[in-house]
């Protein structure tokens, strides 16, 4: 990318010789290996980028804190919680620069969304809601449930989670969850699908779904509701552009595309809207600017503890605590207050609404008796 260009990726290591060299030799990358430790120890290596299944993540962590290396892991940082925390020591002990590869918070979309929220366009943010679902993931490590520490929630219901955390504030405490989770399609262990309601210490509500069992592509969506405003984003389908083709389109046509024929949602730049390529930008200028990236290694603990308390609920069937040992956020954040517009006459405003006509209508509620009455002004 133009705003990185002197960052080269040197090496890279995957568990298989043939992967590893294939990968390399796409991409033209010098060299290949699969020695982990020899790869985080080169000389060369000033940035380590974990992007390994997930049950891989603490072992690489601690042997890039050793050495020393800034490191980047991907979602989710751990299978749990605990897992979090202690790759979260880890790079808190060792001093080391660490960043959290949350791409779903770096699209375009977001990223304006997100500015806007935090200009007060939409006024106080009540309820967010986010979706992300697809056929089901590509690699076989993500339906063992011992591997990835879980299924769909685990897998994209912590894309779903932080994308909530930004848009209601990451320094609001997430107190509480309700959760659903099943597996309805395949025969696997690991949920295939998963609804939840996370509710935070200033009343503000999330929301998520997600499953590995949408048909017709991927879908993600987010909506973000406040008091004087509400934003909608559609990353995946339905983008503005929609093609029919009886005869096929001819090859690949978009993550997680179904079929070439028929009705098609291709996305034009996939690294760009799904947030890869604002996420290394801001995150390497953070490394060399000496400054803390947007999403670090303490957002992916909270973010698994928020799932765990999601497993704990869809099994208990009841809220669940969210328990953060380490909180660096706001304590004691008021509610968020009902606005209460006084109107002469001893009355307070319900609602204010133009009429067809063009006349005013309020919906009050008088303040002694609390009876609910209409008012109709002309104008």
């Amino acid at each position: 990318h133009g705003q990185r260009s002197r960052d080269r990726v040197h090496v890279v290591y995957s568990r298989t010789e043939d992967r590893a060299k294939d990968f390399a030799a796409e991409w033209d990358i010098p060299r290949s290996t699969t020695d982990l430790a020899g790869a985080i120890n080169d000389p060369e290596t000033d940035v380590v980028v974990i992007g390994l299944p997930n049950d891989l993540h603490e072992e690489a962590v601690a042997m890039a804190a050793e050495a020393g290396k800034a490191i980047l892991c991907t979602k989710p940082l751990g299978r749990n919680a605990a897992e979090a925390k202690r790759m979260l020591d880890t790079v808190e002990k060792a001093g080391v620069f660490h960043g959290y590869l949350e791409d779903l918070v770096y699209p375009p979309k977001t990223l304006k969304s997100l500015e806007s929220v935090k200009n007060g366009a939409i006024g106080q943010v009540l309820w967010v809601r986010s979706r992300e679902t697809h056929p089901g993931p590509h690699s076989d490590w993500f339906w063992d449930i011992e591997q990835a520490g879980g299924g769909a929630i685990v897998d994209m219901g912590c894309h779903c989670i932080e994308i909530i955390r930004n848009f209601i504030g990451k320094d609001i405490k997430p107190v509480e969850v309700m959760c659903w989770a099943d597996t309805l399609v395949h025969p696997v262990e690991a949920e295939d699908h998963g609804i939840a309601l996370i509710k935070f210490e200033n009343g503000a509500m999330g929301q998520f779904e997600v499953g590995w069992a949408f048909r017709g592509g991927m879908d993600i969506r987010d909506e973000v509701s406040g008091t004087e405003g509400t934003i909608w984003l559609n990353h995946w389908l339905r983008t503005g552009m929609e093609m029919f083709t009886s005869g096929g389109q001819g090859g690949y046509v978009a993550e997680k595309a179904e079929t070439d024929t028929g009705w098609l949602f291709p996305v034009g730049d996939e690294v760009g809207e799904l947030g890869y390529r604002d996420m290394f930008v801001e995150i390497l200028d953070a490394l060399d600017n000496g400054t803390e990236p947007m999403e670090t290694f303490y957002d992916g603990y909270v973010v698994n503890a928020i799932i765990d308390a999601c497993y704990r609920s869809a099994k208990s069937k009841q809220w669940e605590p969210v328990e953060l040992e380490d909180w660096r956020g706001a304590t004691g954040v008021e509610k968020i207050g009902v606005s209460a517009v006084e109107i002469d006459g001893g009355y307070t405003l319900v609602k204010e609404e133009r009429m067809p006509d063009g006349r005013l209508k309020q919906i009050l509620r008088d303040k002694e008796s609390s009876a609910i009455i209409e008012k109709i002004m002309e104008s």
